[in-house]
């Protein structure tokens, strides 16, 4: 049985591992039920580690800053504020090679020592309108305008991911 300070450090992992690109954290932290609902995306454990996959080639020098963090019982509620510098296509935008910064709450659920749910709300406009008007527009003429879902998040191997990692920092540099 985990108590509340176990619930808030594996909570807080969650984020430290995506920011570290440390999938074999992420993978042991997350229940195999794991369920993400969030800026109306819904994934499974396997789509929201290749959703973050993609994050994650995508913005680079995550600084993620926890300002607010609140627990109750199983519930951990995590205010969170990351800068990154967008040098990948993001939500079907083109990179904008711009620093940003993502503003949002999580709200995870942790049971017996694994994240078996997570709920967040970002500010995804705040994200499309920093990195640029054509960004935004995109964004809101595709979402907005068509309606368009987006297709499931494939979960990249270590290995691939390695790979896509090494391209991207060859690109950036």
């Amino acid at each position: 049985m985990t108590n509340q300070n176990d619930n808030k450090e594996i909570a807080l992992s969650v984020s430290r591992a995506i920011m570290q690109g440390d999938w074999i954290t992420l993978d042991d932290l997350l229940s195999p039920e794991f369920t993400y609902d969030g800026d109306g995306m819904h994934f499974n454990k396997d789509e929201y580690m290749g959703f973050m996959q993609d994050l994650y080639l995508s913005m680079r020098d995550m600084q993620m800053e926890f300002p607010q963090v609140y627990e109750e019982g199983e519930f951990v509620t995590i205010r969170f504020v990351n800068p990154m510098i967008n040098l990948g296509k993001f939500m079907g935008a083109p990179a904008s090679k711009k620093k940003i910064i993502s503003e949002g709450i999580f709200i995870r659920q942790v049971r017996d020592g694994k994240v078996i749910k997570e709920n967040q709300t970002t500010d995804i406009l705040g994200i499309m309108t920093q990195m640029g008007f054509g960004a935004l527009i995109g964004y809101t003429i595709v979402v907005g305008l068509f309606k368009a879902k987006q297709k499931p998040q494939i979960r990249k191997s270590p290995e691939e991911m390695a790979k896509l990692d090494a391209e991207m920092k060859k690109k950036s540099a």
